[in-house]
């Protein structure tokens, strides 16, 4: 995983805890983390696939979650700005791919099996959830709740899955 794409992880994984977040308890909350870090770097490796790709958003920024943030109905007029600084690292594209991954676990093995050259790491969780990652997980796993980010980009990520399974295929 491209170390220029951390800051953009770290920011959707945030914002996907924070809209979804754990059912409770230190241990689900850990389980939640590593499910959504997993498919937020797992998106980012498919929209930025190269180094090239990463250096672009920095020097274009990801677009933060001001749409994201309104389609959740989210009010973050209390934060602060040093506390709502991380909201400019959400990419939005970035975070409905990983809802869309996060709601199929086939739709993510596919998209790992695409971008599986070093750069997602380990999505085990992500592609073969148990028992545990659903219960710690609730709401990040639940697809009617994922549905309206998962929808906003979930024609191009298709698209692209397509795309390159052709092209394998």
């Amino acid at each position: 995983m491209s170390a220029d794409l951390a800051p953009v992880i770290a920011a959707g994984t945030r914002w996907l805890l924070t809209a979804f977040p754990a059912s409770g308890g230190a241990f689900s909350q850990a389980l939640a983390e590593a499910q959504a870090r997993q498919a937020v770097a797992l998106a980012a490796a498919l929209r930025y696939p190269t180094s090239l790709d990463a250096e672009l958003l920095h020097l274009l920024g990801p677009g933060g979650s001001a749409r994201l943030d309104w389609l959740t109905g989210a009010d973050h007029h209390d934060e602060t700005a040093e506390d709502a600084g991380w909201r400019t690292w959400v990419d939005e594209t970035v975070v409905s791919w990983a809802a869309c991954l996060l709601a199929a676990p086939d739709l993510a093995a596919d998209a790992h099996r695409l971008a599986d050259r070093g750069q997602a790491g380990e999505v085990t969780r992500l592609t073969r959830p148990g028992r545990h990652e659903h219960e710690a997980a609730p709401l990040l796993r639940h697809p009617d709740l994922l549905e309206p980010v998962a929808s906003l980009h979930r024609a191009p990520l298709l698209d692209l899955l397509d795309s390159e399974s052709a092209a394998l295929g």
